[in-house]
């Protein structure tokens, strides 16, 4: 391979001296861009707008970005965090929660959806005494689950799915509780819960 004769070399510039001031140059763009992050981060968005929802029987006042989801009002601002994120894509029901009655998967909701509705969480199930609800003993009574960590959306799904009449028998339970996934497996025995808490409101 040929060198570059002495006389056509750039005068005052070497192959280490170029290395060296390119990283001083890169790393000074980054401490300027980190900067502006983390001031752009703490800066409040000129877009965000307060809601109010009725948590659980209370009345919160959130303020929120157009893109926040109900899951992260919940969970980050609320800080209520028996709600669950999973696939954080609607696909597995841990962060199913009731919206004006209805199940919804919270993950997929914006929270602007729930201003001025009420929106019932595991955190709200048990009565002001601390006793739980009938579908929460249910599931301990039967095993109804093993990590847990899919419980809380299992739970109001559950109760959802009797609410709506579509508990009437165990095929019909698998078929509308079909979009809460358990991992663990303990799908017998979530069967068997929302079959006694049916059973025992049908007695």
């Amino acid at each position: 391979m040929s060198k570059t004769p002495p006389d056509l070399r750039r005068p005052g510039v070497s192959r280490r001296g170029f290395l060296k001031g390119s990283s001083v140059v890169a790393s000074s763009l980054g401490m300027a861009v980190g900067a502006a992050g983390a001031q752009s981060a703490t800066e409040p968005r000129s877009d965000a707008r307060t809601i109010r929802i009725n948590v659980n029987g209370k009345s919160r006042q959130v303020s929120v970005e157009p893109r926040t989801t109900l899951v992260e009002a919940l969970r980050d601002t609320l800080g209520l965090t028996g709600t669950k994120i999973g696939c954080n894509q609607g696909q597995c029901g841990a962060c199913t929660v009731l919206l004006n009655g209805a199940r919804v998967n919270s993950c997929l909701t914006l929270a602007v959806m729930a201003d001025e509705a009420e929106v019932v969480t595991v955190e709200g199930l048990s009565d002001p005494t601390g006793d739980l609800h009938p579908m929460q003993t249910a599931f301990a009574e039967n095993d109804a689950f093993q990590c847990g960590y899919c419980t809380p959306g299992q739970i109001l799904s559950a109760i959802a799915c009797i609410e709506e009449g579509h508990a009437n028998d165990a095929a019909e339970i698998r078929e509308y509780m079909s979009g809460n996934l358990c991992r663990c497996g303990a799908y017998p025995n979530i069967v068997a819960a929302i079959e006694q808490v049916r059973d025992n409101q049908q007695g």
